[in-house]
């Protein structure tokens, strides 16, 4: 999600610290697998709405921004889709981009999903289409 194994590994460190400062904000309502998961996708998510918001407001008062180097040097039709789907996501309400994270790049189910978030399965695949929605009005926009 975030371009490169050092900033994965970064926010996995981050989690780690915050429970240890604070265990009580795990409350046991679910595994401890279940609540590193989704506090380690939602710091993901944080990571790059920050991120974008930063490149965003450096360009707007006119200095370049970079990714430092966060695009992971990859094929360059890849890094080209990781970063528009970085931006994507940095778009997306937050439920609706933990869905499309959980599913397009964890490759979890339906019913996975639904037991992760505390929902249906029917709202899972609402969410999906709202995804694949905003996700094609971004492309047409472009």
């Amino acid at each position: 999600m975030l371009g490169s194994a050092q900033a994965a590994g970064e926010v996995v460190q981050e989690i780690f610290v915050s429970l240890i400062r604070d265990p009580a904000q795990f409350r046991g309502a679910s595994s401890i697998a279940t609540w590193l998961y989704s506090a380690t996708t939602h710091l993901c998510l944080n990571k790059i709405r920050d991120r974008d918001n930063r490149t965003r407001l450096l360009a707007q008062h006119g200095t370049s921004a970079g990714r430092d180097g966060e695009d992971g040097g990859g094929p360059p039709g890849q890094v080209e889709d990781m970063a528009a789907a970085r931006e994507l996501l940095a778009r997306l309400p937050e439920r609706l981009a933990r869905v499309a994270v959980y599913h397009y790049l964890d490759g979890m189910t339906h019913d996975e999903i639904a037991a992760l978030l505390g929902c249906s399965r029917r709202n899972v695949g609402k969410m999906l289409m709202r995804v694949a929605a905003l996700s094609g009005a971004a492309e047409a926009a472009e």
